[in-house]
């Protein structure tokens, strides 16, 4: 993996939450399609919204999750959708924001957090984001970030790819178990939608960069193939553009059902977006 920023230097005295806050900022200046914000580490006012702990074990906060979805879909698109289909948008947007947010800090600093539930909330209101920096952090030798308490190191770069794998299934695990039966799908659909959003989350952020092909190196690196509980690589193929280029693309495994609101606006990863136009949504 190619660090795609320079990081700043790291003082022995900084501490995980420190290091990742930062981290955190730069990725939701990075991406803008990324809603979070940083919890202020003493908040000053009660934290509103429901966190992905409560997603997992409150009957209530998940109906209130998923009835805010299908109320914001109402809205912006004038259109009323299946509870299978507002439960799919939920959780598609909770895995990429949150694949990102583990993700993201490996692509940008080659370092691995672990996220736990209990860290996310989700603003039921607007969909945003807000992520409390954690303590579990890894690393490889050589990163200043080794001196810090606390920090795991990892012998090389694998070992760090199977420590992102793993962080995100452990976190995603309980809440696919929770929404399972409201998205009504089985287990491989529901681990394709978070392979999908995993391996998205670093390409969009390579293109944000100005990286892609650097970012989608990144990304096949992760993913090469299947490695549970993921059930596919990330597959990436080149299309051929009029003028000789090569643009990468893939095609998802699980779907978020967005082509059931706007069937004329497939995702272009979609299996229903064919090459052809692909290709025409890139170049225009």
């Amino acid at each position: 993996m190619t660090v795609a920023l320079e990081t700043p230097s790291t003082d022995v005295a900084a501490t995980v939450p420190g290091l990742l806050s930062d981290t955190y900022r730069q990725l939701a200046e990075t991406c803008q399609a990324l809603t979070v914000r940083v919890a202020d580490p003493v908040p000053r006012f009660p934290r509103t919204g429901v966190s992905g702990a409560e997603l997992t074990k409150d009957q209530g906060a998940l109906d209130a999750f998923l009835s805010a979805e299908d109320f914001r879909i109402r809205e912006r698109y004038d259109h009323v959708p299946r509870h299978d289909v507002a439960a799919s948008r939920a959780l598609h947007d909770y895995a990429w924001s949150v694949g990102l947010l583990m993700s993201g800090v490996w692509y940008l600093t080659g370092r691995v957090p672990r996220i736990r539930p209990e860290d996310v909330r989700i603003d039921l209101a607007s969909g945003a984001f807000e992520i409390s920096p954690g303590t579990d952090l890894a690393c490889l030798p050589g990163d200043p970030a080794a001196a810090v308490p606390g920090v795991l190191t990892l012998p090389h770069e694998e070992a760090l790819r199977a420590e992102l794998r793993v962080a995100v299934a452990d976190h995603m695990e309980p809440l696919l178990s929770a929404i399972a039966p409201y998205v009504r799908r089985g287990p491989r659909a529901l681990w394709g939608l978070v392979t999908d959003d995993l391996v998205s989350g670093i390409w969009y952020l390579g293109r944000m960069l100005g990286r892609e092909p650097d970012a989608v190196r990144a990304a096949t690196a992760l993913l090469p193939s299947a490695v549970p509980p993921f059930p596919g690589g990330a597959d990436f193929r080149h299309l051929t553009g009029g003028d000789g280029r090569q643009h990468p693309t893939r095609t998802r495994m699980g779907c978020c059902l967005y082509y059931t609101i706007r069937p004329a606006e497939a995702c272009a990863t979609c299996p229903r977006t064919c090459d052809a136009e692909r290709l025409r949504r890139i170049e225009s």
